[in-house]
């Protein structure tokens, strides 16, 4: 019996059924694909099962996930990345006499025979699911390429002046083995950034030293403090990066670098400043390859969901989202237009810049320097007979205005304000100039926004509150005892969290519906205070609201939930 009536009889077992085995069959016979492949492509079987099953039936061990932190990076020194990518390879550790070595598919022997001739040491494969094992190579070459080693391995004489220039790079830079330690060390950089999910990299000279720091689920944290000399190096091989002018040193710059990292795309958007020290970089990075986000994933309470849900799904008006930058607000609004986008609308953005490319929708990229603005834009978008638009920000009248105007003649147009809560966003656009009756006949929702680190699973404590942090958020101890068992969270730090005691973040949102109550008082020129309390007594949950029931079930704690709503706390004092 060969292999392939073996792994039909397994299947059997497993629950597939004749027909689904002769178009396995039908299917490897015309693609001329190996029966396992078949299997995979018709999608009859999770990758892992089959995983399993042909391990099972070669008599090999089966491994679903694959701990990097077991793994011994010392066996890959002299191996290439691309090596172990093209085949599938990864040497784990050693166990007695021979090695461990991960493996995607066990009829490929060649590269196992390679191994065990280089490493001079018998080899034993274990069969592990080809995505898993793409993520592990990805995460020890990434650890041996960590900042730290090249750092230990530089000395003076080997400092370089990168002079050269690349407009974007086309491979991925922890497969590069370029000799050069400043190239590999800004590489190193870049990729510690991206596995530690960074939004933002700061290079900061200082008097006596460089600070390099990484803004992880919005906090800043420093990771590593290389020597002076190092910055007019790496300043000028970022700017190179980025097509900037190296000797230009005096006056700001900002540009823009495309990369891959780890096999994700990132686009960097990169911003130089001349301080008394040197000048100073920071880089914000966009994950071209991040997951788009669907609205019930990001943190909405059910209430929240609900309306946001009908709002966005209205013929015409405007949804504005309001909060600081780096609150989430593009996020929200990109979910909105993939739960609304469908081949019946025509959607179209104008935004600065585009962060996420959304298929069947048409975005369009702020460019000052050929004047086109966000009203330009706007005004122009007007003419491609859209359904809906989005505007990345109403930062002027003229594009409030056009907003407004859309949003009357049978539009829907989503945008951002930069203000604290969601009634101070009618008063900002009185204060740009807009009557307050356009505004209260076509602004259908205004949503505040912030984004709260939340709890590490793996380490977070049970604590019974104190009466002074239930108060700061509105509670009792009877409605805290009615309402959870009796205790909430707090952060302690791990391994997996990096002792911060928080891994990621999510939403708390403040949704003001502009309703037949609240818009006279928008006609009358009330101010915010005014319209927030008609709202809270509609029944709108503030921002300390919401983010009080995501401590009461156990996602954040008190400490953040102040850190983010002080504006909101003091509003209602």
């Amino acid at each position: 019996m060969n292999f392939d009536q073996q792994l039909s009889m397994a299947l059997r077992r497993r629950g597939m059924t004749d027909a689904q085995l002769a178009e396995v069959d039908e299917t490897a016979r015309s693609r001329g694909q190996r029966m396992m492949d078949a299997v995979l492509h018709l999608r009859y079987l999770p990758e892992a099962d089959l995983s399993q099953i042909v391990a099972e039936l070669l008599g090999m061990r089966f491994r679903p996930r694959l701990d990097v932190e077991e793994m011994e990076v010392e066996l890959t020194l002299n191996l290439r990345v691309t090596f172990c990518k093209d085949q599938l390879i990864l040497p784990m550790r050693r166990r007695d006499r021979h090695i461990e070595v991960a493996i995607a598919d066990p009829f490929n022997l060649e590269p196992l025979d390679s191994i065990q001739l280089f490493l001079g040491a018998p080899v034993e494969p274990v069969v592990v699911p080809e995505q898993e094992l793409l993520d592990a190579i990805n995460k020890v070459f990434d650890r041996r390429a960590a900042a730290i080693d090249v750092l230990d391995e530089m000395d003076e004489e080997k400092v370089v002046n990168v002079d050269g220039g690349i407009d974007e790079l086309e491979f991925d830079i922890i497969d590069t083995d370029d000799e050069a330690p400043i190239i590999r060390l800004v590489n190193a950089i870049m990729a510690q950034a991206v596995k530690e999910r960074a939004s933002d990299i700061h290079i900061e000279p200082f008097e006596r030293y460089l600070a390099v720091r990484f803004r992880v689920d919005g906090v800043l944290n420093e990771i590593a403090q290389p020597s002076k000399r190092l910055h007019a190096a790496v300043s000028s091989r970022i700017k190179v990066m980025a097509g900037l002018d190296i000797a230009e040193k005096r006056i700001p710059q900002d540009g823009r670098i495309k990369l891959k990292v780890a096999g994700r795309d990132i686009d960097i958007r990169l911003s130089t400043l001349p301080t008394s020290f040197g000048e100073r970089l920071v880089m914000r990075l966009l994950d071209k390859t991040a997951v788009l986000k669907d609205l019930s994933h990001i943190g909405m309470g059910a209430w929240v969901l609900e309306q946001v849900n009908d709002i966005i799904t209205k013929p015409h008006g405007i949804l504005l989202v309001t909060g600081p930058t780096g609150s989430g607000k593009t996020t929200t609004l990109y979910a909105c237009l993939a739960k609304i986008n469908s081949p019946v609308r025509n959607i179209i953005t104008v935004e600065d810049p585009v962060e996420y490319q959304l298929p069947g929708i048409g975005q369009t990229q702020v460019n000052a320097k050929v004047g086109l603005t966000f009203a330009a834009g706007l005004r122009s978008i007007l003419r491609q007979d859209p359904d809906v638009v989005m505007v990345g920000e109403i930062r002027d009248k003229e594009t409030a205005e056009i907003a407004i105007q859309a949003s009357l003649t049978g539009h829907m147009v989503f945008s951002t304000l930069h203000t604290n809560d969601a009634a101070g966003a009618v008063t900002r656009l009185v204060d740009m100039g807009v009557e307050p009756f356009l505004v209260a006949s076509s602004v259908v929702g205004i949503m505040a926004q912030r984004l709260v680190r939340t709890l590490c699973k793996d380490c977070r404590q049970q604590v019974v509150p104190l009466e002074s942090e239930l108060s700061q958020v509105g509670y009792t101890r009877e409605r805290f005892l009615s309402e959870t068992n009796g205790y909430v969270y707090q952060a302690v730090g791990c391994q997996e969290c990096r002792d911060t005691g928080y891994r990621g973040r999510t939403g708390i949102y403040e949704l003001l519906v502009v309703d037949d109550d609240i818009r006279p008082l928008i006609m009358e020129n009330r101010d915010s205070g005014t319209i927030k309390k008609t709202a809270i007594r509609k029944g709108m949950y503030t921002l300390r609201d919401d983010g009080a029931r995501k401590v009461m079930a156990g996602d954040t704690t008190f400490a953040e939930i102040l850190r983010v709503t002080q504006d909101d706390l003091l509003d209602l004092e």
